[in-house]
């Protein structure tokens, strides 16, 4: 066209092609069935937090939320707000260092829809296995996957409704994927005369995604990097090397103790691996001089204290050799 993407209407017809592309994209990346719909909103996932419930919790119902960590009790909090929540499983008593198992689930007979967050950035703990159905029954699964989306496969068939922020591995901030089944938006027809316009998941799958302006250079760049995941060979080939990244760094965390995995070893993230030092003045010391190396990024949330390596998918495995080396090197020095 001879202008920028930045420049062009969202309602044009090169606009709709990319978007249109995209959805195609993410549908062939996850396999994602003929009866869900793909939506691209904005908000991120603290807005999914509120139409979650607003849409598909039903005046009198009840939604199960498992809190395994600060992100999930964020999410758990919005929806109380909206209607009845029952906390089904929690490992907050744990400090969120594990992934609560299926026999710890206490789940609402006749439950709305059961809630979890596959992947808890701050505590570098992340779901292995969805919870089984033996556990969950025929209650529909909903799932905050901001963090590991696209990381690894994903059964999309075992959900009713998956959303992430894109900023972790789908794309750049500004757009929201959600995944949405048939019968999920029925529940959301049946209650948009009493929500407000753009909080309604149907309004927006009516309109395509386009009931409003969407954010066209996050929708765009988002499709290219599903170009790029299917060009590696799909999820499959994405966890692998995911999984040799984390496996690095972990062999380096548990090679001597002096650098301590805070996260149950069976349940450690493959996106945020998270450890601590010997004391709060060698983590000080080793926030400096990873920076100095040309590390960033490295210090754990401030709810947390402590190191945090975030490796999502961009995220390159001579990054992660590099760290290694760096670590056993401080350890050398300061050890």
């Amino acid at each position: 066209m001879g202008i920028s993407i930045l420049e062009i209407s969202h309602r044009s017809k090169q606009f709709e092609a990319i978007l249109a592309q995209a959805e195609a994209d993410v549908r062939a990346l996850a396999g994602v069935p003929a009866n869900y719909r793909v939506l691209f909103l904005q908000g991120g996932a603290s807005l999914q937090f509120s139409m979650v419930p607003m849409n598909v919790l039903p005046s009198g119902a009840t939604a199960d939320y498992i809190d395994t960590g600060s992100w999930a009790d964020k999410a758990l909090k919005e929806a109380r707000k909206v209607g009845r929540v029952n906390v089904a499983g929690s490992t907050k008593t744990d400090n969120y260092a594990r992934i609560p198992s299926a026999s710890e689930l206490k789940l609402t007979p006749g439950a709305a829809y059961v809630h979890m967050t596959s992947n808890n950035t701050i505590e570098g703990t992340e779901w292995k296995d969805l919870p089984p159905e033996s556990a969950i029954g025929d209650v529909p699964l909903v799932s905050d996957t901001s963090s590991d989306m696209f990381s690894r496969p994903i059964e999309v068939a075992r959900h009713a409704l998956i959303y992430a922020g894109a900023q972790k591995n789908l794309g750049p901030a500004g757009v929201t994927v959600v995944i949405i089944r048939d019968d999920m938006l029925a529940r959301s027809t049946a209650v948009t005369a009493s929500l407000p316009t753009m909080l309604s998941y149907a309004v927006h799958a009516e309109h395509g995604s386009l009931y409003n302006t969407p954010p066209v250079f996050s929708v765009y760049a988002m499709g290219l990097v599903m170009k790029w995941l299917l060009a590696q060979g799909g999820l499959p080939a994405v966890a692998a090397v995911n999984e040799r990244k984390a496996t690095k760094l972990y062999a380096e965390i548990d090679r001597t103790g002096f650098y301590r995995g805070t996260a149950n070893a069976a349940d450690r993230s493959l996106m945020n691996v998270t450890f601590r030092l010997p004391t709060e003045d060698l983590e000080k010391l080793f926030v400096k001089e990873s920076a100095a190396a040309g590390f960033d990024g490295l210090q754990g949330h401030r709810a947390v204290g402590g190191m945090r390596a975030s490796i999502y998918n961009a995220f390159p495995e001579g990054g992660v050799d590099a760290l290694v080396s760096f670590m056993s090197d401080f350890e050398r020095r300061r050890g």
